[in-house]
């Protein structure tokens, strides 16, 4: 019964699959302190839903909204090897006001 349910939402991950790392950067720093809005690295099956639904059940918030981008690996070489990194999505969550996640 719990897999027909998740198929027909469309996902099978489960949360701890959907957010492979929280990103602190500078910028999402400032972000955070001043938005209240956090960056994850997130599984490129994951949708805005998953995505929302495993930060609400890992971290005990509750989600404004979700905004998601597919970055592009950047090029590398090694020697006489050209190369790609990996291509990933990254999702920045705002959360309502009274809710922060502490990430240190």
């Amino acid at each position: 019964m719990a897999e027909e349910a998740a198929t027909s939402q469309g996902s099978l991950l489960q949360p701890h699959q959907v957010i492979v790392r929280p990103l602190v950067t500078e910028k999402g720093m400032h972000r955070a302190t001043r938005h209240n809005a956090y960056a994850f690295e997130v599984s490129r099956l994951a949708t805005k839903a998953d995505v929302r639904r495993a930060v609400e059940e890992l971290f005990n918030v509750k989600v404004l909204e979700v905004r998601t981008q597919n970055r592009k690996g950047k090029p590398r070489r090694a020697r006489f090897r050209q190369g790609n990194t990996q291509d990933w999505k990254k999702a920045i969550v705002k959360l309502h006001a009274e809710h922060r996640i502490n990430l240190f």
